[in-house]
């Protein structure tokens, strides 16, 4: 789920299973899903703040994976937080996160991760739509309180604006997009334009600037990553950019999408 630095494969391809202890409501669109249980003693957390884990979810009479964000390991309360977009009856793994009760259990491959903001960064540049919002949220809380950036997140109205905790020098804007993403597919949500118009619009802060860029794929991969890598001249070091998910796509279409855009750029290098 994140390049450039390569993202590592969840070290354990054995699932844990794990038990829903609660749900609860973040914003509009956002339910997050407690899990602990036995199981917890199994989860091998990263320090990475993209950690992410493969669940396999109930779909029918199989089931079916679906990759996640962790977006907090609570050793002392022995919990795992997950959050999910959610749009009403759309894929699989949002219905499931609105529905699913406590004491029920779901297996868990991982984490995998690949990115911590650094430090000693002159400047952080964070940005990304819902699906970006639980690493993005880690990100902050592990910044030193010295730390300058800026933070751009793409929902679809105020309703979904979330309280982030970050350094007095980091400065958030949420943008909104204005309108429903019911048509936009199974498992995903709508993006576009004000994410790639608000980093293109950011003075250039010049330095050591480490990038944290992740979501609609098309978005990202198409027309925020080009800008950042050849216009502004990050380097691969410093560039955490990649697609989270791909619009009018299901998970497993958008790792098909993911495979041909990669082979397409090698080819062209």
């Amino acid at each position: 789920m994140a390049s450039a630095p390569q993202s590592t494969s969840p070290r354990s391809r054995t699932a844990v299973t794990l038990t829903v202890l609660r749900t609860e409501q973040v914003s509009d669109h956002l339910v997050r899903v407690i899990l602990g249980g036995e199981g917890f003693d199994g989860f091998a957390a990263r320090d990475e703040t993209d950690s992410y884990v493969k669940l396999e979810l109930p779909h029918g009479e199989e089931s079916v994976v679906r990759t996640y964000t962790v977006r907090r390991v609570d050793a002392a309360a022995r919990e795992i937080w997950i959050d999910f977009v959610v749009h009403g009856d759309q894929g699989v793994a949002g219905p499931w996160a609105r529905t699913v009760t406590a004491g029920s259990e779901v297996a868990v491959r991982g984490p995998g991760g690949g990115y911590r903001p650094d430090p000693a960064a002159d400047f952080h540049l964070l940005a990304g739509d819902e699906t970006a919002v639980p690493a993005i949220a880690a990100a902050l809380e592990s910044l030193p309180a010295d730390a300058r950036g800026a933070v751009f997140l793409e929902v679809g109205d105020r309703s979904d604006e979330l309280a982030l905790t970050a350094p007095a020098g980091v400065e958030i804007t949420w943008l909104h997009r204005g309108a429903s993403s019911a048509d936009a597919g199974a498992d995903v949500i709508d993006g576009g334009a004000p994410l790639v118009e608000a980093v293109r619009s950011l003075p250039w802060p010049g330095g050591d600037v480490q990038v944290f860029v992740h979501g609609e794929a098309e978005t990202v991969m198409k027309h925020v990553r080009p800008y950042l890598r050849r216009e502004r001249g990050v380097p691969a070091a410093r560039a955490s950019i990649s697609g989270y998910w791909r619009r009018g796509r299901s998970e497993e279409g958008f790792r098909t999408w993911k495979q041909e855009l990669a082979e397409a750029e090698t080819a062209a290098s």
